[in-house]
């Protein structure tokens, strides 16, 4: 949730330089995008404080732990959205969010080094904790002012991206994803999109071939996920529909920025359609979720 709220108001803030949309509506969209991701906070702790063993669980759980990921990954994308109003606020969160990202990548990635993971554990989370985690970290280091540490984790997010592609793919090819998991292609759809905005937060300059081309990727990845809507929506509608935001939300952030740094061209002409795309899905899902905790549905059992 945090991740698409936060991204559709980069979006929203990158459309208001570009083509003088309101203000308002991204300031508001990254500011509930830091009440949504403070509320999680203090459940996530009220959570390891008062039922340690489900806590305990889904830290051994081979795909629920690469969502814990999201913890300081989130937290960066919050820091982002209040650094306008909080700017020393928002400097903490920075650093917690990246040491604390760096520190789980390379204890997770650890254990998986270590072998015995089954073949359906392999799931689109995979890409969490270090293809997530260091492109966010590099947006976050452009947007504070550090671009040559955000140039270290784009590197360290695009090779790992490389490596895992193909284990996914693999997975994918060979071994039908459950229907409770399909969700997760959302991270699948994102990798490329998040990529390409981590690119252009520590460059300058007009953008060059390489994240055309890598945009180019995202955009495909975006029409085989359009192709794969009937295989996925035979999961039903829960939060975890909010795991395609990522990548939704990030796909018109790269488009509008290649506006904004002068790019003419193909990418100039997709840039609204995606934008208004993203602002359709995100507000459907918003709905969605907001009907099912109406209905006191929000948090249906494992």
């Amino acid at each position: 949730m945090v991740l698409g709220l936060g991204g559709l108001g980069n979006g929203w803030r990158a459309a208001t330089r570009v083509w003088g949309a309101p203000v308002v509506v991204g300031e508001a969209l990254s500011l509930a995008a830091a009440l949504v991701w403070l509320a999680w906070l203090v459940l996530y702790v009220l959570k390891w404080a008062t039922s340690r063993e489900e806590a305990f669980a889904e830290f051994r759980h081979p795909v629920q732990v690469f969502f814990i990921a999201l913890v300081p990954v989130a937290t960066l994308i919050a820091s982002i959205a209040v650094v306008p109003y909080l700017p020393v606020m928002a400097w903490t969160m920075f650093v917690l969010g990246v040491a604390g990202q760096v520190v789980f990548s390379a204890w997770l990635v650890g254990e998986l080094w270590q072998g015995g993971r089954h073949t359906d554990a392999t799931t689109p989370t995979l890409y969490m904790p270090t293809v997530g985690g260091c492109f966010v970290s590099a947006i976050a280091c452009g947007s504070f002012g550090y671009p040559e540490a955000g140039l270290l984790f784009l590197g360290a997010g695009f090779l790992s991206l490389v490596v895992l592609e193909s284990i996914v793919l693999h997975r994918l090819m060979t071994h039908t994803l459950p229907v409770g998991l399909r969700a997760t292609m959302g991270l699948h759809l994102a990798t490329p999109a998040v990529g390409s905005v981590a690119y252009l937060a520590v460059t300058d300059g007009p953008p060059d071939r390489f994240v055309q081309m890598l945009l180019g990727y995202a955009l495909l990845q975006t029409l085989v996920m359009l192709r794969l809507v009937p295989w996925l929506r035979q999961q039903p509608f829960s939060p975890a529909a909010w795991a395609y935001t990522f990548g939704v939300s990030a796909l018109p952030l790269a488009a509008i920025r290649f506006v904004e740094r002068g790019q003419t061209g193909p990418i100039a002409f997709f840039a609204i359609p995606l934008f208004i795309g993203a602002n359709l899905v995100i507000c459907w899902i918003a709905l969605r979720t907001l009907r099912l905790a109406i209905k006191g549905q929000l948090f249906p059992r494992s």
